[in-house]
């Protein structure tokens, strides 16, 4: 068998070579379900996780550049950078958004932290939501228009987008729970296209939703495997960490290792994929994914994935606590 960096991963011309080790951590310290990843106009790499150090800043080598966020998030889950630099970071047990500059000085707060809306919802089970509610009740991630507009999933807990304007006023929400057009069953994460498409990941619907930002329906991609995050670059590639159905899977739900593990998937614009790895075979090798969370990309087109390797069964013994929740992936 090769080792790690010998492979060579995805489909020409989008092949990468996995880089092991990556990033450099002090002896002491560890990452606890990387959920948030991504890069700022530096290549600065900012890393969002459940660890003591909630948000970590690396240079592209792995080395940390600075941190915080101690003690300001009850469970973090969401990052998105801005194109200023600022960060909006999602706190889902919290029920808000955090809107803060690259140091973790706090610019604004979207929602009201520790109160959830009233979906109906019984314990976390997304299928005895209600109602869809007004934010937030477990929110997931954000995505910003070039116009300046705020569009935020909710959740786990909820079954909606909801629109912000850019002084931070509600403006529109949509969707129900449900399996149906325009209804969520977990709507994980949101990015917009260089069309101004709104692109949802509807996780436990396993599709692709794509929306204008008045919230009609475009069309549905379903060629995806329980997709968790998007991050699309210039040229319109929709980068995409699939959970798959080895591992994430809620507790009425057992493990299907006939189908897909975790993978990266790149697609164009019109669905189409162009590029994909993974698969679950190998879920702690640098090549091979448990459980991706967040998917990141910089301006060299290196391609950082995050895993949720804790939460999402390494507390039950499915991959050893050492699983790297981590990786990055170098273009060639």
């Amino acid at each position: 068998m090769n080792r790690s960096d010998d492979y060579i991963v995805g489909t020409a011309p989008y092949h990468y070579r996995p880089v092991p080790d990556w990033p450099k951590l002090p002896d002491n310290w560890e990452l606890i379900d990387v959920v948030g990843v991504a890069t700022d106009s530096q290549d600065r790499v900012f890393v969002f996780s459940r660890s003591p150090h909630p948000l970590i800043v690396f240079d592209s080598g792995g080395n940390i550049q600075r941190w915080w966020g101690e003690d300001m998030f009850v469970r973090p889950h969401g990052l998105h950078i801005a194109a200023d630099d600022t960060l909006y970071l999602t706190d889902d047990d919290g029920h808000a958004v955090y809107h803060c500059t690259a140091d973790g000085d706090l610019l604004r707060t979207f929602g009201t932290p520790g109160q959830a809306s009233d979906t109906g919802i019984e314990g976390a089970d997304f299928r005895t939501i209600q109602q869809a509610g007004p934010p937030f009740n477990r929110p997931t991630n954000v995505a910003i228009d070039d116009r300046g507009r705020l569009f935020v999933t909710d959740g786990y807990c909820n079954a909606r987008v909801h629109r912000f304007s850019p002084e931070g006023e509600l403006e529109l929400s949509w969707g129900a729970p449900g399996n149906g057009p325009s209804e969520f069953n977990v709507p994980h994460a949101v990015a917009i296209d260089p069309r101004g498409r709104l692109l949802v990941a509807d996780r436990e619907n396993s599709r692709i939703q794509v929306f204008t930002p008045d919230g009609k329906l475009l069309t549905v991609w379903t060629n995806v495997a329980r997709p968790n995050h998007m991050h699309i670059d210039p040229s319109g590639h929709v980068f995409m960490a699939e959970t798959g159905w080895h591992a994430g899977l809620y507790p009425w739900t057992a493990p299907q290792p006939d189908k897909t593990g975790g993978r990266v998937s790149i697609f164009n614009l019109d669905g189409k994929l162009i590029s994909q790895w993974g698969g679950g075979h190998e879920p702690c090798a640098p090549h091979d994914f448990f459980a991706p969370h967040t998917i990141g990309v910089d301006s060299r087109g290196d391609v950082y994935v995050g895993e949720v390797t804790w939460s999402a069964g390494g507390n039950e013994g499915m991959v050893p606590r050492d699983c790297p929740p981590l990786k990055k992936f170098k273009r060639l």
